[in-house]
């Protein structure tokens, strides 16, 4: 998407505090952290949020979900737990319409959030 923060993001036009990319996803620090650890993983194909998906996005989100779960794991966050949030619209929260996922960590959470 032309005009996509994440997008230019993803291909470098923007620069980023990288933690892991493949050839499905990019993951970076979020600029306003939330949390010791806060990490946007971004799927690098473009869509809006999940009212935006297809069938064939499905694969790509469940991966994208899993390996936020990784990376949780991988920075020590397993044992005392993480927070992984997608937003759906300006109502939720979602500031930046390129699918994404925050991934938190490292402080205690309430319920309900927000």
């Amino acid at each position: 998407m032309e005009n996509c923060i994440f997008c230019k993001i993803i291909k470098g036009e923007i620069p980023s505090k990288k933690v892991y990319e493949d050839d499905r996803i990019f993951v970076i620090e979020d600029i306003g952290p939330q949390a010791p650890l806060h990490l946007l993983v971004l799927p690098k194909k473009h869509f809006a949020n999940c009212l935006d998906m297809t069938a064939e996005d499905e694969a790509l989100v469940g991966y994208a979900y899993r390996k936020a779960g990784e990376i949780a794991v991988q920075k020590g966050y397993a044992e005392s737990g993480f927070r992984i949030v997608q937003n759906n619209g300006e109502g939720a929260g979602q500031s930046v319409f390129h699918i994404h996922f925050h991934l938190l960590a490292g402080r205690d959470f309430t319920w309900p959030p927000g």
